[in-house]
């Protein structure tokens, strides 16, 4: 008998689509299933697998008021609060109110939040909050949400393509330059370039309207609690298209992530301490209430500093969470965390789990209005690089996925006027061009260069700032933009240099931002402005080339 063997079927990329987004973590996909219930072809392209994403990351869970002790006015007060005096309260306001309609459309999906043992929803407690209203599926919260979208994006014939890297956006600015005619006189978007991974080519898809979901930059640090896609691929796109970036200066280092010699590092989620865990030095003795009135369940970016000031007080490489002390169930509560402690030889019910901050989430980005809309016409962001006004100077924990299910929703909503209203069209657009450019035999520079751009802002922009140590990273970082940007032009383009391309683009956006804030107000703290400036205000970082 002859066995035949078949190639397995590859879907194909159509040359033009309704809608295109960039990222498939929760703000790509349910501004997806909204915008494709409405009609409209929509397709996500992702850089690695359809569940890469940092939803699919977050353990804690998604914050929200839906119990009867609780109510907006208490929740709005947190976020203000956390956010230092940068929030939008208009805009913090307007995104809470919506939080629980979003909430349901997440049950309706098949999301299964935990329930406590007389059928309540189980609702946790995290720093800055100060009540209990984080909805959580155990400690794998943000998977839970990422599966229940992806099935129902299936469902809608939502076009789905892994190992597609947006290089950048096509505008009408840009064609324009190139003698190729285009309607009107305003720049617009009329599509991307993607550097497709299965057969090693640049592909160019046409849309009227590109969505960036791309998430966050947390890989331009050294120790970061981001998967390795979460490399600032949006604000870079972005700004290479002429948008400016904002408040880019607020990382936010997540102040619990494991600590191991060989810097293997995972998030222990804040609702640990939450449960009841305290962090504790050497001797054994909790130390938050020396820095603030809330101790182990202040803000982040209190708890972080605190950490950070304790382990260069006594030399420590870490700090230790005390959860043995729980009265929870901690195997059952945070069976996540459980499972990759006992990996890591540390058994969470019988010893104190070691931990470091580390980079976590990126507070600025594109600045964006409620329904995601860019300044450039037919370009929109959601999620984490998108800057809104919720978060301030800093996030409360657990409002980054609220944000993005419920801008997501009114985003779509606007995305749908915008092509029903026929504002954007599709063009022809110019192939890319590699040229006679050779695949480059060099690949060490890349890694080289990506080193030292994890290490200098690591080292100089990190949780404690001072001008001397931004400008000494400028000057490393600018060195390495040129030395990548000629790398760029004299290669073929991959996955690797795309990369650190985008993020030597985005860590000199962030020092850029860094070096114009001249106080010290939430995750951006600096010795030599420690206190706050009379008037918040946003910082503003205008494009450049890179």
């Amino acid at each position: 008998m002859i066995i035949k063997s078949f190639k397995p079927f590859i879907m194909k990329p159509e040359s033009e689509y309704d809608l295109v987004i960039v990222g498939s973590g929760i703000a790509g996909l349910s501004f997806a299933l909204n915008v494709a219930k409405a009609g409209y072809r929509v397709a996500i392209f992702t850089k690695k697998d359809k569940a890469e994403s940092n939803t699919n990351y977050a353990q804690g869970g998604i914050a929200a008021v839906t119990s009867a002790g609780d109510d907006l006015e208490k929740h709005v007060e947190d976020t203000l609060e956390a956010g230092d005096g940068l929030c939008d309260p208009e805009i913090v306001r307007e995104i809470l109110r919506e939080g629980p309609d979003r909430i349901q459309d997440l049950v309706d999906l098949g999301v299964a939040f935990s329930n406590m043992e007389d059928g309540r929803i189980s609702l946790g407690k995290e720093g800055g909050h100060s009540k209990r209203r984080v909805l959580h599926v155990k400690d794998v919260t943000g998977k839970a949400i990422e599966e229940a979208l992806l099935s129902a994006i299936a469902k809608e014939g939502v076009h789905l393509f892994e190992h597609f890297f947006a290089i950048d956006l096509i505008t009408a600015k840009k064609v324009r330059k190139l003698g190729v005619a285009v309607e009107g006189t305003k720049d617009r978007v009329l599509g991307l370039y993607f550097y497709d991974g299965v057969e090693d080519r640049v592909r160019t898809i046409a849309s009227p309207a590109v969505l960036l979901a791309t998430g966050g930059a947390g890989q331009t640090y050294l120790y970061t609690t981001n998967p390795s896609i979460a490399t600032g691929d949006g604000v870079a796109i972005a700004s290479r298209a002429g948008l400016a970036s904002m408040n880019l200066e607020f990382i936010q280092f997540h102040p619990t992530t494991f600590h191991s010699l060989s810097g293997d590092r995972f998030l222990i989620t804040e609702a640990v301490r939450g449960e009841g865990a305290k962090l504790i030095d050497g001797k054994n003795r909790a130390f938050l209430n020396k820095y603030h009135p809330l101790a182990d369940l202040a803000p982040r970016d209190v708890v972080a500093r605190a950490i950070d000031r304790e382990m260069k007080r006594s030399g420590a490489p870490y700090v230790r969470l005390d959860t043995p002390s729980m009265e929870v169930n901690f195997s059952d509560r945070f069976p996540n965390v459980f499972e990759n402690c006992l990996k890591r030889g540390v058994n969470p019910t019988e010893n104190p789990i070691p931990v470091v901050p580390a980079a976590h989430y990126s507070c600025g980005g594109i600045p964006t209005g409620l329904d995601c809309s860019t300044e450039l016409e037919g370009l929109y962001a959601c999620g984490e690089v998108a800057c809104t006004g919720l978060h301030g100077a800093n996030r409360l924990a657990s409002n980054s996925l609220l944000e993005a299910v419920v801008l997501a929703h009114k985003g779509s909503e606007a995305v749908c006027n915008f092509l029903q209203e026929g504002k954007g069209c599709h063009n022809k657009l110019p192939e890319w061009v590699d040229g006679d450019v050779p695949a480059s035999d060099e690949r060490v520079v890349l890694s080289h260069n990506l080193d030292e751009l994890k290490r200098t802002m690591w080292d100089y922009v990190g949780i404690v700032r001072s001008t001397k140590r931004l400008e000494r990273a400028q000057a490393r970082i600018r060195n390495l933009g040129r030395e990548i940007n000629e790398y760029y032009w004299n290669a073929k383009v991959d996955v690797p240099l795309l990369e650190v391309r985008n993020l030597v683009c985005v860590a000199e956006l962030i020092v850029r931002s860094a070096l114009q804030r001249k106080e010290s107000r939430g995750l951006h703290y600096t010795l030599d402005y420690p206190d706050l400036a009379p008037q918040s205000e946003n910082v503003l970082v205008q494009p450049f080339s890179c």
